[in-house]
C-alpha cells in the first residue's frame, strides 16, 4: 500500500516483501518477534512509531536490491542491506495523511539513477524533508529516493514521482 502526497508517492516496505521479511530477512536469518515495551520505533511497514505493547520483529532489508529485481537495474555496489523495524504481524499498512512520516528529525536523502546508482544526497533539517524532495525531483536522472535516518543510517522510505 502506497499514500501520495502531491507529486510524489512515499512508499513503505511492499506487502510482498513484508511477507517474506517476516519469515526471512534479506540477510537470510530467521525474523524473530518481540513485544516493544516503550514504543517510539519508526515502522517501515505503516510509517508510524510503534506503540508499547506492540509485537515487533527486526528484520534486515536490501530496499535497492529488491527494487532493482524488479526493475532490471544493477545496483552494483550501491545495493545494501539494514535493520528495519516492523510490526511482526499483518498491519493495515499507512494512513494517508498529507505530511511526510518521520520528519520531525534530521533525515538524509539519497538519491538514485534509473540504473541504482547513488546520485548524492543531502541532510535535511526537521520539517525540511518536502523542499529536499522537491529539488532531488528537479532533477530528471533521479527515478528515486531514499529517506534515512541520521542517527543509525537506517532505510525508512522510499519516494518516487507520482
Amino acid at each position: 500500500m502506497t499514500f501520495t502526497l502531491q507529486t510524489y508517492t512515499v512508499r513503505p516496505v511492499p506487502a510482498g516483501a513484508l511477507q517474506e521479511l517476516r519469515v526471512t530477512d534479506d540477510a537470510g536469518r530467521p525474523a524473530e518477534s518481540f513485544t516493544d515495551g516503550e514504543g517510539g520505533d519508526p515502522l517501515r511497514c505503516c510509517l508510524r512509531r510503534s506503540e508499547p505493547g506492540d509485537r515487533l520483529a527486526l528484520v534486515s532489508y536490501a530496499p535497492l536490491r529488491r527494487w532493482a529485481a524488479g526493475t532490471g537495474a544493477d545496483p552494483g555496489p550501491y545495493d545494501e542491506q539494514g535493520p528495519v523495524f516492523v510490526h511482526a504481524d499483518p498491519c493495515p499498512g499507512p494512513a494517508a495523511g498529507e505530511t511526510l512520516p518521520f520528519g520531525d528529525a534530521h533525515r538524509t536523502l539519497r538519491r538514485y539513477s534509473a540504473e541504482g546508482r547513488i546520485l548524492g544526497g543531502a541532510l535535511v533539517p526537521a520539517g525540511g524533508l518536502a523542499e529536499a524532495l522537491r529539488k532531488a525531483f528537479d532533477d530528471p536522472a533521479v527515478a528515486l529516493v531514499h529517506v534515512r535516518a541520521v542517527e543509525y543510517g537506517c532505510f525508512l522510505y522510499e519516494v518516487r514521482r507520482s
